[in-house]
């Protein structure tokens, strides 16, 4: 039943809110431990019917600590099609990335990855508490990797190329491959018109139908 995990989520998000295991017992050893202190940036819920599996918060995020508080989230609801209201209702939409904290720059100034810490630890205790989910849209390759498995492509752009076989496969909760919204994927979308033309209908339509 919708909200029966509550509580076992309020716990969750408390523990995920103190998490400092990236900065003081990273994976690799000391040496890789997260540049800066930590801020996880998660919105888990038992009511919501969608769930946004990201890849890790960019600094404006970390700055503010709301998920998609950037270009890439001004992108991705005109994906959607919603407001900044409906996105941040936690009745419509959980959001939980791959990494919860921004993971710092690399040496040509584009964000790491997600931190590795994180999934193992966290995410499949979160995904038992949200049953209730009805579509996954899995945005980017390391999101893409966790929850589709076996069923993603060489490339994301096979993988999303092969959205229909993904979303209409029996299983539930039902998976939407997408590119990351950050407007460095501009050329990607112009190259790939199928995208626009024939993916985002059907991701609109099936976000309209859960959101109310």
């Amino acid at each position: 039943m919708v909200g029966d995990h509550e509580p076992e989520l309020e716990a969750l998000r408390i523990a995920i809110a103190g998490c400092r295991i990236c900065r003081d017992a990273p994976l690799k050893g000391p040496a890789d431990q997260l540049p800066h202190e930590p801020r996880p940036v998660a919105t888990l819920s038992s009511r919501a019917r969608i769930l946004i599996a990201g890849q890790a918060p960019g600094l404006r995020v970390h700055e503010s600590g709301i998920p998609f508080n950037d270009a890439s989230g001004d992108r991705l609801r005109d994906w959607l099609d919603v407001d900044r209201e409906t996105f941040y209702d936690p009745d419509r939409f959980a959001i939980l990335p791959m990494g919860f904290c921004f993971p710092g720059y690399d040496a040509k100034g584009g964000d790491l990855p997600p931190r590795r810490e994180c999934a193992p630890i966290w995410r499949e205790r979160a995904m038992r508490l949200m049953p209730q989910i009805e579509l996954v849209l899995t945005v980017g390759q390391y999101a893409q990797a966790w929850h589709m498995r076996e069923e993603r492509r060489e490339s994301l752009t096979e993988t999303v190329r092969a959205w229909r076989q993904v979303l209409f496969a029996n299983r539930s909760p039902a998976i939407l491959p997408l590119p990351h919204p950050s407007w460095r994927n501009s050329g990607w979308i112009k190259r790939n018109p199928w995208f626009t033309e024939e993916l985002l209908p059907v991701l609109r339509a099936r976000i309209k139908l859960l959101v109310n």
